[in-house]
């Protein structure tokens, strides 16, 4: 679909639409269309983002950079990311935006409803180049203006650091990228995390690899929690290794009404798993669905609601190619040719593109 629209819901997205939508907008919509429990959006378009920054000079600006100055790098980008936030908006896409906002909030019983405000990069989600991690989220948004002002921020963030140099080494030109902003209703999470449709480990394809905590998932692709893990055969659905961690800090909405804080999670819930068996079920049965959909191993994050019925309260937040193993199997079908990812690198992903310390790694 060709579209100069500022704003498409996600009824209207699919697969084929990420020049649009962005990888993760794309995904969102094409999983709804496949009848997956998805939170309903929209998603400002990359012609929105094009329209604002179209006078700025962007790309021009990061292509002269080289990525082995580290300091040249770091001082452009804090430029580049200033200029974004603070151009102005053009009043037919602040108008659409608002307008989307609205619809969706009412559509939900909630004038301001709280929404995840997401990045979603053109290039981000593909198998051959993961974005995954180096843009920005914001979560328990609420509010018109402030969406806005997250939209911006979203916006910015695809020339902050981590993802300029990332494009600067992968030799991804700047004319081919856009930045895309998916704004998602909130899950009140009891429990999230993220789940691979192979070992993250050893890529055994055989297996559903899940790792959850309570609260909100940001909490797990940060880094910030020891998640349980359950890894489950997705031939006879049997939990062949479960391991429930002790869980000291979760995320949860900021009681002033928005955004998200952090705080130590209750005794009594520490060294409780945070899936029932029938969750965990459901979770691998929703994963072997969305791999068959889109014919290849899945990284997907997800949310159990803490308000919604048994059997209505598992919800995917997320779905993308996964990479590593991805990047493995294609390596070994050409030989001579190394593979350039490491075991390692799907944490760095879920630690949104930064490294840990050493006692963390």
């Amino acid at each position: 679909m060709t579209t100069v629209q500022p704003v498409l819901p996600f009824a209207d997205i699919g697969r084929d639409d990420v020049p649009a939508a962005g990888g993760k907008g794309a995904s969102l919509g094409e999983l709804l269309r496949a009848g997956v429990r998805v939170p309903d959006g929209f998603v400002v378009t990359t012609a929105a983002f094009r329209s604002a920054v179209a006078a700025l000079d962007l790309g021009s600006r990061v292509t002269v950079l080289d990525p082995s100055d580290a300091g040249a790098v770091a001082a452009a980008c804090a430029e580049l990311r200033s200029t974004v936030e603070s151009a102005p908006l053009p009043a037919a896409v602040a108008e659409a935006v608002t307008a989307a906002y609205a619809r969706l909030a009412d559509a939900c019983g909630q004038p301001d409803l709280p929404v995840a405000v997401r990045s979603s990069a053109t290039s981000e989600d593909s198998a051959e180049a993961s974005f995954a991690g180096l843009q920005d989220t914001y979560l328990w948004v609420r509010g018109a203006d402030s969406v806005l002002s997250s939209v911006r921020r979203c916006w910015a963030s695809l020339y902050s650091v981590e993802s300029v140099s990332y494009r600067l080494r992968r030799g991804i030109p700047e004319t081919d990228l856009a930045m895309a902003v998916v704004v998602q209703q909130m899950v009140g999470s009891r429990s999230s995390g993220v789940m691979f449709t192979r070992s993250p480990l050893s890529g055994d394809r055989s297996v559903v690899a899940i790792d959850a905590s309570w609260g909100l998932g940001s909490a797990v692709v940060s880094g910030e929690v020891t998640p349980d893990s359950f890894v489950v055969s997705k031939v006879t659905g049997e939990i062949v290794r479960r391991t429930v961690s002790t869980k000291t800090r979760w995320h949860q909405p900021d009681p002033g009404g928005a955004g998200v804080v952090e705080s130590d999670v209750p005794a009594n819930l520490r060294d409780v798993a945070s899936l029932s068996d029938a969750e965990i079920a459901e979770l691998v049965a929703i994963a072997r669905e969305v791999e068959a959909h889109y014919g290849c191993p899945q990284d997907i994050e997800w949310a159990v609601s803490r308000t919604a019925p048994p059997g209505e309260n598992v919800f995917l937040l997320q779905s993308r190619p996964e990479t590593v193993w991805a990047e493995k199997d294609a390596a070994a079908a050409t030989p001579g040719v190394a593979p350039t990812s490491r075991a390692f690198d799907h944490v760095f992903n879920l630690l949104g593109g930064k490294r840990p310390t050493p006692p963390e790694s």
